[in-house]
């Protein structure tokens, strides 16, 4: 059995969120947990707050003991772009891309995660 949740639509580059979900893949819920709890940066806040939802969709909706939980795969995907425009010299404009991302954790019991 395994559990999932997904955060969609956060501000923030798939590239970026990528970094934070390469640490916690593979690892103990509670080992996960404790690594992005003291991590800085905004990403690192929105990966903590996926993977404690994913741990409690497990243990409420599924009954699943939280001790044995392992997170079986960590994600970002792409969303929408927001577009700005930024006014250059001589009546020209620059593209901002506000980029958008969203973050999925699955966690599964250790006997599961293959």
């Amino acid at each position: 059995m395994e559990a999932k949740a997904t955060s969609r639509f956060v501000r923030g580059s798939h590239i970026k969120f990528r970094r934070y979900l390469k640490l916690i893949k593979g690892r103990d819920a509670q080992d996960a947990l404790n690594i992005m709890d003291h991590m800085p940066g905004r990403n690192a806040r929105v990966v903590f707050k996926t993977l404690q939802s994913a741990i409690a969709n497990a243990d409420h909706n599924q009954s699943m003991p939280v001790e044995a939980l392992v997170v079986k795969a960590a994600y970002a995907d792409k969303a929408t772009v927001m577009r700005r425009w930024r006014p250059r010299a001589r009546g020209r404009a620059f593209p901002i891309r506000k980029r958008t991302s969203h973050v999925t954790v699955v966690v599964a019991t250790k006997g599961e995660q293959d």
